[in-house]
């Protein structure tokens, strides 16, 4: 369910706890860096990239390379996950190695640029839910706040009115939405005259990546590759970061929320193991990750029973639920939101917004 909070400071228990929660996370040895996980992970990773690229050589007019595509992007999102982690200071222990990772992840491999992202998460990890302040809830195609949605016109107001149902099939279009706002970023950026690097890097990578699958197949079957591939990543990282702030709490821009409070309260966490861990590349432990950004993934897991029993002492709602379930209350938050493209006064979320 979706509130606003725009209490006055929480009591200073839940305050100062935070402190001693930090305390035991340190003495449990979880912010300690994992370098060993990453370059096995990386390793993995590499390998299964160098043995796409491989297939998609040899195996030349087949549509069996559509399968390839799916995987690529399954790949790359992977690896995307790895760059959000150095750009946090997850991998190792200096700064510098952290960035040089994400930069050669982001720009060079995946494709999104590096300092756009980081400025853009940055501003969410300070800020989640908080309107005018998180950009992850800023106005869009897809309406987040009922506000939006009842301003919205021709097309988009078409889509917000059905936005639940339409969010999976959009995310099909993200992998190249990242791509344009990349290139777009970086050009703003070394017109300013900063970032060059990263636009050459990202142009390159466009001008050898797709003249490679074009040479490698068909022209049909070459685009057909490239939009499995971009759907797939599309797909993949929307579902892995959609189920954790939406339909969580919204604050107001006059909120005041204490730090603990702030994080907990606007994140859900995802039910699962090693499994799901990997698979969503720690972005299932959201409130964790939130709390302690900085902790690397494998200790993510280990953190969620440390957290939830300090919620509980102190009071916060400690929120987790299933993987399905997370999509079933994005799905239904949206399509609540949508309704003030219709009727704004009709709208259970509008009313809320407005307590």
């Amino acid at each position: 369910m979706t509130t606003t909070a725009a209490p006055t400071d929480r009591p200073n228990r839940v305050t100062s706890s935070f402190t001693e929660l930090s305390r035991t996370v340190r003495e449990h040895g979880l912010l300690a860096r994992t370098t060993g996980f990453y370059v096995t992970l990386l390793a993995v990773l590499g390998a299964a990239l160098a043995a796409i690229l491989a297939g998609v050589v040899l195996l030349g007019s087949s549509w069996w390379q559509l399968a390839l595509a799916a995987a690529l992007g399954v790949v790359m999102t992977q690896l995307a996950f790895v760059a959000h982690e150095a750009a946090h200071r997850q991998v190792f222990s200096s700064g510098r190695a952290n960035d040089r990772l994400g930069r050669v992840l982001a720009n060079a491999v995946v494709g999104i640029s590096y300092s756009w992202w980081t400025v853009k998460h940055s501003r969410h990890h300070a800020n989640p839910n908080k309107v005018d302040a998180d950009p992850d809830i800023a106005e869009g195609v897809v309406s987040f706040l009922p506000e939006h949605a009842a301003r919205a016109r021709g097309l988009k107001a078409v889509v917000n009115r059905y936005q639940g149902w339409l969010f999976f099939p959009l995310l099909t279009l993200e992998g190249l939405n990242l791509h344009v706002t990349s290139l777009r970023s970086s050009a703003a950026r070394a017109r300013e005259g900063q970032g060059r690097g990263e636009l050459v890097t990202l142009a390159l990578r466009l001008v050898a990546g797709v003249p490679f699958v074009l040479w490698a197949m068909p022209l049909g079957l070459g685009l057909a590759f490239l939009a499995v591939w971009g759907a797939v990543l599309g797909v993949y990282m929307g579902a892995s970061f959609a189920p954790n702030h939406k339909g969580m709490t919204i604050l107001s821009p006059a909120s005041r929320v204490d730090f603990l409070s702030k994080q907990v309260l606007t994140s859900r966490n995802i039910r699962g193991g090693w499994g799901l861990n990997l698979l969503m590349g720690g972005l299932g432990s959201q409130i964790e990750h939130h709390l302690f950004p900085s902790m690397p993934r494998p200790h993510l897991i280990a953190a969620r029973r440390l957290v939830r029993r300090h919620c509980a002492e102190v009071g916060v709602p400690y929120t987790e639920t299933s993987l399905l379930a997370s999509y079933g209350i994005v799905v239904r938050h949206l399509n609540e939101v949508g309704l003030s493209a219709r009727d704004p006064f009709d709208c259970p979320t509008f009313h809320r917004l407005r307590r």
